[in-house]
C-alpha cells in the first residue's frame, strides 16, 4: 500500500505580511490532557500569541513518532512543535518520557541531516498554563523566522539527506533501540541487570549514524547506480565505511551490483514492487 504523503500548504486567512517577509509554517502537536487545554485557556484568556501554529490536537505526545516528525520536515515545514503533560503528570503515566526519548533520535537524525535542530522543540504545558503556551509559541515562531525557511523543496542535496533521515527513523533497529530505552533504565534487560543512560545513549547515537548512512545509501543509489568513491565523495564519508555499510545492504538484498564500468563495480537500490 502506498504510503501516505504529507503536503503543507498555506492557511488563506493567515495574515499577510509585508512583501517578501518571511512567515514559518509550523505544525504543532498538542497532547489533548494538556497542551491542547493550555492553548484553548490562552485564547479564552486572551493572551496574544502568531498564528503561525497549525495546532494538531492527540492523545498523547508519545504517539508522535519520529517518522511522521521527519516526514513532514520533508514535505516542508519549517519548524515542529511538540507539547505535553509535564513529567509525572502523564495522563498515561509514563507516555511523556518515552516522548522524550524519541524527541532526542529526532533531533540526532535531524543534524545528521543538516537541519538545525532548533527547528523542532519539545516543551511540557500543563492545562493551567496559558500564558506559558502563549510565551512558548511567540519565542518559537521568533526563532524559526531567524532561522529562516525550510530548504527541502530547493536544495536536492537536502532533501535526499532529509528523506535518509526519514527512512532511517522507521528501521526496526532504533525503533526496537527507543522503545526498549526506558525499560533498560528503568527496569533492567531480561536478566534484571540496568544500562546507565549515558552508555545507552551512546550506543543508539553509534546505531543512528549507521542507520542514517545507509538510508543516504540507498536514497542516492535510488536514480542512478554509484561506485563507492562516488558514495564516499558525496556523503563526506570515508570510503572504507561505506563499504562496510553496502556489505551489510548486500546481506539484507537491498542494494545490487550494477554492471561494472572496467574494475569498478558501481551499486544501485533495489526497489520492491518496481523497476529496479
Amino acid at each position: 500500500m502506498a504510503e501516505p504523503q504529507h503536503t503543507i500548504h498555506e492557511k488563506k486567512d493567515e495574515p499577510r505580511a509585508a512583501a517578501g517577509e518571511f512567515e514559518p509554517k509550523i505544525i504543532g502537536f498538542l497532547c489533548n490532557w494538556c497542551s491542547y487545554a493550555g492553548a484553548d485557556l490562552c485564547g479564552v484568556s486572551r493572551y496574544q500569541y502568531p498564528t503561525n501554529v497549525r495546532p494538531v490536537r492527540v492523545m498523547c505526545s508519545t504517539r508522535i513518532s519520529p517518522h511522521l516528525v521527519l516526514d513532514i520536515f520533508k514535505a516542508g515545514a519549517d519548524g515542529i512543535l511538540l507539547g505535553g503533560c509535564h513529567l509525572n503528570d502523564c495522563h498515561y503515566i509514563s507516555g511523556n518520557f518515552y516522548t522524550e526519548k524519541r524527541v532526542r533520535l529526532m533531533l540526532k537524525l535531524l543534524e545528521d541531516a543538516g537541519v538545525d535542530p532548533k527547528r523542532l522543540r519539545l516543551e511540557w504545558v500543563s492545562a493551567s498554563e496559558g500564558e506559558k503556551f502563549s510565551k512558548v509559541v511567540t519565542e518559537f515562531t521568533e526563532t524559526i523566522r531567524n532561522l529562516g525557511p525550510n530548504q527541502v523543496k530547493k536544495d536536492a542535496a537536502l532533501r535526499s539527506k532529509i528523506a535518509a533521515a526519514d527512512e532511517a527513523s522507521d528501521t526496526f533497529r532504533l525503533r526496537a533501540l527507543v522503545g526498549k530505552e526506558l525499560g533498560l533504565e528503568k527496569t533492567g534487560n531480561v536478566y534484571g541487570n540496568k544500562l546507565e543512560q549515558t552508555e545507552l545513549e551512546k550506543l543508539i547515537d553509534i546505531a543512528t549514524k549507521e542507520e542514517f548512512e545507509r538510508s543516504l545509501i540507498l536514497e542516492l543509489s535510488k536514480d542512478k547506480a554509484r561506485s563507492v568513491k562516488e558514495l564516499g565523495k558525496i556523503m563526506e564519508v570515508p570510503t572504507d565505511r561505506v563499504l562496510r555499510h553496502i556489505v551489510v545492504l548486500r546481506q539484507k538484498n537491498m542494494l545490487s551490483m550494477d554492471h561494472p564500468e572496467g574494475f569498478t563495480p558501481t551499486y544501485k537500490t533495489i526497489i520492491i514492487g518496481g523497476e529496479q
